[in-house]
This record gives C-alpha cells, structure tokens and sequence, in this order.
C-alpha cells in the first residue's frame, strides 16, 4: 500500500482556512480508472482510494500508517507570507 500524507491548500473561493488544520492521509490509486462500458461512468475496482483520514498532526498520521504497515510519502505544505500592510499604504504614489 502507498499512502500519501499532506495538509490540505486552502480553497481557492474561499478566505478561510477552516480545512487546512488538519493532516490527511490518502491512499495512492492501484489502478487506472476506466470508463464503463454500459453507462459510461468513469470507475476502478480500488476501494481504497476512497479512504481519506484526517489527523490532528503530522505525528499522529506517520504513526498510524507505520502501524497500519502502510508505506507512505510526506509533503510538507507551503506557508503562507503575511506582508502586513495598512489602510495609507493605499494613498502612497509609487513612481
């Protein structure tokens, strides 16, 4: 088994950060979705990757997928850079 353990971006409409606490840890597709032959739906018989797990640290994942016998890959997230700014910086005139 090959999992993957990140913490998730923030979404792109909205400010808040309410979902990007918490670790996750997803497991990696075994096989190629295909589409199916009757309706057309797109579809694997890997239950697996339906599997998302969310941890409070980063600790707590590589934890439970060293218990689980689970090999599994870390990406650290990227920070976010505050540049503080306030309200007359509006005002300035920049030549």
């Amino acid at each position: 088994m090959d999992a993957r353990i990140y913490r998730p971006a923030k979404t792109a409409v909205s400010s808040g950060r309410a979902k990007t606490r918490y670790w996750v840890l997803e497991m990696e597709p075994r096989e190629r979705r295909e589409p199916d032959a009757l309706i057309g739906w797109v579809g694997s018989g890997d239950t697996e990757q339906q599997v998302h797990m969310r941890f409070p640290t980063k600790e707590a994942a590589i934890a439970y997928a060293r218990r689980a016998g689970i090999t599994f890959v870390v990406e650290e997230p990227h920070e976010r850079v505050v540049r503080p700014k306030s309200y007359s910086d509006n005002f300035v005139k920049r030549f």
